[in-house]
């Protein structure tokens, strides 16, 4: 499914699939989206979601929204890399669009749970890096759901209450980092991205750059 990708050096290197995980509240939809803007080479997976649309929100930018026959319609026909159940609704990710970024030259973030994480990895292995991201105490990871104004408070302790459960698979990911201070954090992620590029299994390209240093003229 991983297609490979150019150097500045001509040699070819399979892509990344970077997943970013965290309990709701946790700071990783800022940490993407600072991400994206940084590295043009990465390019997001917007999932499909059967909840109903928030205020701000964009169809296609956000998620992709959908009713529930739709989503049933496309697990049927198996056009999801991944997908689950959370809050009562369903999200999934869409396949082929992660097929055509990664067709472009570009690396794949992914902003999913540890379900979808798991179920990533099952299907493309040593090609997806997977990140988890702790907030520095549950009392403030309530605080900062509070502060986001968005949900009722049926919904923020229901988003506690599976926080709990989030963290219990931090063992599942390849990096765990604490989100005490969100540029701290973010440049973290993102060296973290930049040496998994640089990785000798994803360089494709090395046994012949090699070969030419090697051969004798």
């Amino acid at each position: 499914m991983v297609r490979t990708l150019t150097d500045p050096h001509g040699m070819k290197r399979r892509g990344v699939l970077f997943v970013l995980s965290s309990p709701s509240g946790a700071g990783k939809s800022t940490i993407a989206r600072k991400l994206l803007a940084a590295e043009p080479e990465l390019g997001l997976s917007v999932s499909a979601t059967t909840r109903p649309m928030r205020p701000g929100e964009e169809n296609g930018r956000d998620y992709h929204f959908v009713d529930l026959d739709e989503f049933r319609r496309m697990v049927a026909d198996h056009e999801f890399l991944e997908w689950a159940h959370v809050f009562g609704h369903r999200y999934g990710t869409p396949r082929a669009p992660v097929d055509a970024m990664l067709k472009s030259g570009r690396d794949v973030l992914f902003d999913i749970d540890w379900q979808g994480a798991q179920q990533l990895h099952q299907i493309a292995g040593g090609d997806v890096v997977r990140v988890f991201i702790l907030p520095p105490s549950m009392e403030e990871l309530h605080e900062r759901l509070q502060r986001r104004a968005t949900d009722s408070q049926e919904v923020i302790s229901g988003r506690m209450s599976r926080a709990a459960t989030e963290v219990s698979h931090w063992d599942g990911y390849d990096y765990v980092l604490v989100n005490d201070d969100v540029e701290r954090c973010f440049e973290n992620v993102r060296t973290i991205l930049h040496a998994e590029r640089l990785k000798r299994s994803r360089q494709t390209g090395l046994i012949g750059f090699i070969r030419k240093l090697t051969t004798k003229s």
